[in-house]
């Protein structure tokens, strides 16, 4: 596929609202496998991920990765003035078959191949992003891994293949773990990666790579301390899973910069996560006013940024009917 623009491979992306909130979700909610989830579905979050780990995007742009995602995979909520439509709606997030397990995936969602499209023709990438608390749930994550991608390449055709649904059909599927606790110290801040490959010939054989080439698989694990090593993406997810520095914004400038959006300076002042931090402090030390006065500021900085209480209650520990009682005593500015 041709590129559509000339842009600088180190270009970065323009920061939008929609990501700071996640990022401010994170840091309030740190350790919560939800809080994890939610910002891998902003599409700018995805697209530095995919041109660091996806082989298929590494000589094109942040910005060129991000067209590469599909529009239809784009979410259509209300948009404020200063906002973006930058969430992955995504496609269906569980697959289920006869006799087979339901399989669930975090974030689902095709986006174009540009090494076999053209103007004509437009081949697909299915991508399954997944956020893994636990590096070690009782099986290797490896073998989830081809457990998900052979779901994915199934998928893609029906249970009874047609004249005009057979294998030629079938498209690349790639999945990639982002792996954050119980990893051993030595393989903290490591990556695999995994792929079918044509190992051996006898005689005269031509083989296509684009005929076989159907699965990747990407791990990578993190460490939950400050990463100080060079490796971009590492570097990255390191940032946004973690987002609890000082100079945050600064630090992911060269990846996602916020600088240039005026919308956003109000959002800037909130990133300080002060609320869970009030929280946890009277969770801990066993002061109810102090654990109550900072669930409150968690619900009511997650309301104003258009959570519902339902989905308040599953990203945290706090109670449905607490939260309801929260947004009821309170009455939020129109944002």
């Amino acid at each position: 596929m041709k590129k559509t623009e000339e842009l600088k491979l180190d270009e970065s992306i323009a920061g939008s609202v929609e990501v700071l909130n996640s990022l401010q979700i994170t840091e309030e909610c740190r350790g919560f496998d939800a809080a994890s989830k939610e910002i891998l579905k902003n599409k700018e979050i995805l697209a530095v991920i995919l041109k660091h780990v996806v082989r298929e995007y590494q000589r094109y742009s942040y910005q060129e990765v991000i067209r590469f995602i599909e529009a239809n995979s784009i979410s259509s909520p209300e948009v404020s003035p200063g906002r973006t439509h930058t969430r992955i709606s995504g496609e269906n997030k569980e697959y289920q078959a006869l006799n087979e397990k339901t399989s669930y995936f975090d974030v689902l969602f095709s986006a174009v191949n540009p090494e076999l499209s053209d103007e004509k023709v437009i081949i697909k990438l299915h991508m399954d992003v997944e956020s893994q608390k636990d590096y070690k749930p009782g099986y290797p994550i490896e073998k989830r891994g081809i457990y998900y991608l052979s779901r994915g390449i199934s998928s893609q055709l029906s249970p009874v293949i047609t004249k005009d649904e057979d294998y030629n059909n079938l498209e690349k599927c790639y999945t990639i773990w982002i792996c954050r606790d119980n990893i051993a110290e030595k393989e903290r801040y490591s990556i695999s990666y995994y792929e079918m490959t044509n190992v051996r010939n006898h005689g005269e054989c031509r083989t296509r790579k684009e005929d076989y080439d159907l699965m990747s698989m990407v791990i990578l694990r993190l460490g939950d301390e400050e990463y100080t090593d060079d490796v971009s993406v590492l570097k990255f997810l390191s940032l946004i899973m973690y987002p609890s520095r000082k100079n945050l914004l600064e630090e992911l400038s060269g990846y996602i910069d916020f600088k240039d959006n005026e919308v956003l300076k109000k959002e800037v002042i909130d990133m300080s996560g002060i609320g869970y931090r009030v929280y946890q402090e009277g969770k801990d030390e066993g002061r109810n006013e102090g654990r109550n006065e900072g669930r409150e500021a968690i619900v009511l900085n997650m309301l104003k940024k258009g959570y519902t209480c339902e989905q308040i209650a599953e990203m945290t520990d706090i109670p449905l009917d607490l939260i309801q009682k929260i947004e009821e005593k309170n009455v939020l500015p129109a944002m």
